[in-house]
């Protein structure tokens, strides 16, 4: 233990720098959640601080991204419109200030950055490779994006975070993120969250242009030293995903006993960040100060 603050500190900045962008964890719109304001969509105590604040959502985060390349329209706005191949960390770090705004920001922090997400999609349009337009903003669309991250974060928290969190409570918190992002009538249950994913199966597909994603996800262009750490998250991902899912994305299925030592490997990962990390994400940090009143306007 006496060498943890030795190890834990370049450790802890690449990390945080590869999720934020900065070595602290606190990019400027980090810091702006500490200016004054209200609780937010959902406040402390809620399960979408209990889940987003558990390091269980770097597992999540991978699932949601192989269950999101399983949709064809999905899939091609992301193709065609996204530098995920070249500024992957650029886009986890988006994706991360979109979670972390919209669940620790106040209300009006969390809704000026659902306008300005909805804003981007108004250029995220054009035809997929089967001859059907798409638009990001379509609300069916958007409907998938928003289950399979909501599904992949409160699996990844069941298994490897706050495995008690009230799941009900938690798809119907993120439901509010949902409406404001266009969605019309989002679940807002765990058993809702299962009926509309399962709603979706027959417009999912897979296929080569599914395939180059999950290949792509299997070894994104991380610093070195991330690289095993994300192996084992991408390994622990995978066997979260829905039954069906592994042969639609082109995944091999990995034996029992390899998946059952990739569970003890992603749990005794996790277990080392929280001790390099502590126990509270930046954002929590940040929002709490906001309404303990420390930070001035």
């Amino acid at each position: 233990m006496p060498r943890l603050p030795l190890l834990g500190d370049p450790v802890s900045r690449t990390f945080r720098r590869i999720l934020s962008g900065d070595e602290d964890g606190r990019p400027p719109w980090v810091r702006a959640l500490e200016r004054p304001g209200d609780a937010g969509w959902s406040g402390p105590g809620s399960a979408a601080w209990e889940v987003h604040g558990s390091l269980a959502t770097l597992i999540g985060g991978v699932r949601a991204l192989l269950l999101q390349a399983a949709h064809p329209l999905a899939l091609a706005g992301i193709e065609q419109h996204s530098a995920y191949r070249t500024d992957a960390i650029g886009r986890l770090q988006r994706t991360n200030l979109y979670v972390t705004t919209t669940t620790y920001g106040s209300s009006a922090q969390a809704a000026a950055t659902c306008q300005a997400v909805r804003k981007v999609h108004e250029r995220v349009q054009g035809t997929a490779p089967d001859g059907r337009p798409y638009s990001a903003n379509d609300p069916r669309l958007l409907l998938w994006v928003h289950v399979a991250l909501v599904e992949s974060m409160l699996r990844a928290a069941q298994a490897y975070g706050p495995r008690d969190v009230d799941a009900d409570r938690y798809v119907a918190e993120t439901a509010v993120t949902a409406e404001h992002m266009g969605i019309e009538e989002p679940p807002r249950s765990e058993a809702e969250l299962a009926a509309t994913l399962g709603g979706f199966r027959p417009e999912l597909a897979g296929g080569g242009h599914t395939r180059e994603v999950v290949r792509f996800l299997a070894r994104p262009p991380l610093p070195l030293g991330a690289q095993p750490v994300y192996r084992v998250f991408r390994n622990a991902a995978s066997a979260l995903l829905p039954e069906w899912a592994p042969e639609l994305l082109g995944l091999r299925p990995r034996p029992s006993l390899l998946q059952a030592a990739d569970a003890r490997a992603a749990e005794a990962v996790l277990a080392t960040l929280r001790v390099l990390l502590g126990p509270t994400s930046p954002g929590e940090r940040a929002a709490r100060l906001r309404l303990s009143g420390a930070v001035s306007a």
